[in-house]
């Protein structure tokens, strides 16, 4: 007798998967010694699934397997219904905080965030499950996700326990208050139009990339008709590289902000702002792209510990 689920699961499929069609008592009959409750559970699951089809011939109901049987893959299936997305059975590295720590919160899905919000699950609902039920939830409406009480939460996953309902709301005011203080410094520069306000910005803006990062980080500011940042995005991490920054990549935030202009902007971690040939390169390869796509590339600033250099400038 099968000790595990999963061991049940795959004598249903070893028993089963043979047969063309079968009526659920021919099911329950081959799957001897497993439970007809068991049987019928796991069949009604294959139905929903879409993988059996049912289907009434004379009076009895017959199952027949709508996946191609050579396609279809019973361990992964198994694999999924006995551990779901449990965060301990996934690869470390596709972990959400693993991810978090390895490529920035940027990388990181509005689920995925959740889900480190969230922190545990509770017995048939992952921290992860949870996360991609809220995000599907306010997908279009993010905002919203502060304005509900702990119970219509819980009724959008069952892992909203009072401790995750508070670290969700802990969360989302921080960054509330993030967000207000960054738009207040960005305030100061109502507009930047000449080489000496986007240094002075970026100096007040990247002054911890510039003074503690070890590695080289490629970001942008975007901004608006009048030059006023709009915001700024992480774009690569590593050393800078025209063929790594591709325009793709750097222009896709400007395009979602909407934004007529870009400063770019990287790090020295060195120490030494002068800007190398590569630096060069990359201003020019993304100033022409920019010419495509009607955005401005209005200057490119290196940030240093001992200070910030225009490559327009230079």
């Amino acid at each position: 007798m099968p000790n595990t689920r999963k061991e049940k699961l795959r004598l249903i499929f070893d028993r089963l998967l043979p047969m063309q069609r079968f009526s659920r008592s021919e099911a329950k009959y081959s799957c001897h010694p497993l439970t007809a409750q068991f049987v019928t559970a796991t069949l009604n699951d294959l139905v929903r699934e879409g993988i059996l089809t049912s289907y009434i011939s004379g009076d009895v109901e017959t199952l027949a397997w709508k996946t191609n049987r050579q396609e279809f893959d019973p361990n992964h299936w198994i694999q999924r219904v006995v551990h779901g997305d449990q965060v301990t059975e996934q690869p470390e590295q596709e972990r959400p905080r693993e991810r978090l720590l390895s490529s920035g919160a940027e990388s990181l899905s509005d689920a995925d965030l959740m889900a480190i919000l969230i922190r545990v699950g509770v017995k048939g609902e992952s921290a992860i499950a949870a996360g991609k039920r809220l995000a599907r939830r306010f997908q279009n409406n993010l905002c919203d996700l502060r304005r509900c009480s702990k119970d219509e939460l819980r009724a959008i996953s069952p892992a909203i326990t009072v401790v995750s309902y508070a670290g969700l709301l802990a969360g989302i005011e921080l960054g509330r208050r993030v967000a207000a203080s960054e738009q207040r410094k960005r305030d100061q520069f109502h507009t930047i139009t000449s080489t000496t306000e986007a240094i002075a910005f970026c100096e007040q803006e990247f002054h911890s990339l510039a003074v503690n990062s070890m590695q080289e980080e490629f970001h942008i500011v975007t901004l608006s008709t009048k030059h006023a940042p709009i915001n700024t995005h992480l774009i690569t991490r590593g050393t800078l590289d025209a063929s790594l920054v591709h325009p793709r990549e750097v222009f896709r935030p400007a395009i979602r902000d909407m934004a007529a202009a870009v400063i770019l902007v990287h790090n020295h971690p060195s120490g030494d702002p002068t800007p190398s040939r590569e630096d060069h390169q990359v201003t020019q390869r993304l100033t022409e792209a920019g010419k495509l796509l009607g955005i401005t590339v209005l200057d490119h600033i290196v940030v240093a510990s001992r200070a910030c250099v225009s490559i327009r400038e230079h």
